[in-house]
Parts: C-alpha cells; sequence; structure tokens
C-alpha cells in the first residue's frame, strides 16, 4: 500500500513539474511574441542621451559613409570605333565592367549604348576621362544617395532577429508539449526567412554601394542620304498582276462549280414558282 502510494505521490510531481515547465515556456514565448512586435529603434526614432565627455566621442568609431554613385553621359563623336575602343581600354583600367552593351545603326546616326559598372572608389576618375577624351558631351547627370541611416536600419533588425531566433532556438529545447513545439518552430522558419531576405537586401545595397553605375552613350551623326525604295520592275509587277488576276478568276469559278448542289435547289424553287404564278393567272 505505501509503495502504490508512493508511485501515485512521484507521478503527481512529475506531472506538475512538466506542467510547470510547460507554464514558464508558454510565458517566454508570450513575452517574445509581444518584444516583436515593437518596431526596432531607428537612429531617427531612439531617444537621444546626453552628450558624452569629450573623450568618450573621441574613442568612438566613425560611421562610414555609404553612397550609391550613378550617373548618365552622352557624347557626338567624329569616329565611333575609335571611341569605342577607347571606352574599352577605360573601364578594363579603371577596374570595371559593361553590365549591359548595344549597337543602334540607322540612317541617321550609329551609337552605342553601354551600361558601366566601375568601383565606387574611381568613379570620379572614370568620369573625368571620358570628359577629357574625344567628342562633345550633349548631357551629363550625375546622382549621389546617402544610403547610411538604411544600412543601420537594416544591420538592426537584422541583429534583432538573429537575437529572436536564438532565445525561440533556445525555448525549443526546452518545450515539452506538441503545441509549444509546432509554435516555436513555425516563429523560426519566418524568422529564418526573415533574416535571408535582410540579408539580401543589406547584399543587394552594398553592391550598389561599392560599384557605381554610369549608362553611357556614344553615337556619331550621319550625313543625310535619300534611299528611295525599290519597288521592282515594272514588266516582272505587270506578270504578277496578270497571274494573280487570272487564278482568281479560276478560283471564283472553281467555288460557283462547287456550289451546284445550290444551283439546282434554286431552280426548282424558280420553276415551281413560275408554275404556281402562271396557275393562278389561268384561274
Amino acid at each position: 500500500m505505501k509503495n502504490i502510494l508512493s508511485i501515485i505521490i512521484l507521478t503527481f510531481l512529475l506531472v506538475a513539474c512538466n506542467q510547470k515547465q510547460s507554464d514558464k515556456v508558454s510565458s517566454a514565448l508570450a513575452d517574445m511574441e509581444m518584444e516583436e512586435e515593437i518596431i526596432p529603434i531607428t537612429r531617427e526614432q531612439e531617444i537621444k542621451p546626453p552628450p558624452p565627455p569629450l573623450a568618450t566621442l573621441e574613442n568612438q568609431d566613425i560611421i562610414k559613409k555609404k553612397i550609391i554613385k550613378d550617373g548618365r553621359i552622352g557624347i557626338q563623336v567624329d569616329n565611333l570605333e575609335n571611341s569605342k575602343s577607347r571606352i574599352d581600354t577605360l573601364v578594363k583600367n579603371h577596374g570595371g565592367y559593361y553590365d549591359n552593351e548595344s549597337f543602334n545603326n540607322s540612317d541617321w546616326k550609329s551609337s552605342y549604348n553601354l551600361k558601366i559598372r566601375i568601383p565606387s572608389t574611381n568613379f570620379e576618375n572614370f568620369i573625368n576621362k571620358i570628359e577629357t577624351g574625344e567628342g562633345e558631351i550633349k548631357y551629363k547627370e550625375i546622382d549621389a544617395r546617402d544610403v547610411t541611416d538604411q544600412f543601420i536600419d537594416l544591420e538592426t533588425r537584422l541583429q534583432n532577429k538573429k537575437n529572436y531566433l536564438k532565445r525561440y532556438n533556445e525555448l525549443l529545447v526546452k518545450a515539452q508539449t506538441v503545441k509549444d513545439i509546432l509554435e516555436i518552430e513555425e516563429k523560426i522558419r519566418v524568422i529564418e526567412e526573415e533574416i535571408e531576405s535582410t540579408t539580401g537586401r543589406i547584399k543587394y545595397l552594398s553592391d550598389l554601394v561599392e560599384y557605381s553605375t554610369l549608362d553611357l552613350t556614344i553615337s556619331k551623326q550621319k550625313d543625310f542620304k535619300y534611299n528611295p525604295a525599290n519597288r521592282g520592275n515594272f514588266i516582272e509587277k505587270l506578270k504578277q498582276a496578270l497571274s494573280k488576276g487570272w487564278f482568281g478568276l479560276v478560283d471564283f469559278i472553281l467555288i460557283l462549280i462547287n456550289l451546284w448542289p445550290l444551283w439546282i435547289l434554286l431552280t426548282i424553287i424558280l420553276y415551281g414558282w413560275r408554275k404556281l404564278k402562271k396557275n393562278k393567272k389561268n384561274k
């Protein structure tokens, strides 16, 4: 009897401990869900503390600016092929590459449309080399965008997500019930997708910062030349017209022959109508 009572008490204690552990996991999970609803603080939103002493400011790391540079330039030249070869050499010497290259040729002009990616550290020098070369600059637009705040926000969110992921993995080890396990695994899946998306966005912005983009058009104007349309030989066109007319007539006759049942039916109807009209007149 004492053994049975001891087993019952022990079982009750184990169930109580598991329930307590499950309650702790559920409570921690609820707390983390509430934390996730709070948007990560950005540099514009954070409460600025009092200015630190001068010594502290001197020891802080200076935030490196993240600048995206791009532009458009159009140049009219006298020798298109020589100018294109010169641009090829400049791109290679400045560590760049062509993201896209196309050639257009019309009666008015010939042109190369080039999309060039150049390391941002060489971008200004590359622009200067183009401007000091041959040709007349028709238009020029250079733009610089400061995306430092975007980088800081993305990196802050990424670090927060990684911290949440770590805590959820710790909760997953402690989870006892199937409900808690499934709920935590779903949270982990969502956070991993968000981490992957944020990481991809950071890589994309980093590429735009490291490599500047220049849309360059080099063109050569052509002298206008009248090119009358080739209308062909008159005799040949006359032969074609007569041939098409004859074949059209033959096709029409064949269509009429193919409708021979209709002609028979119309003949019968016409004969019957005339006979009926004649009988009425005789009466």
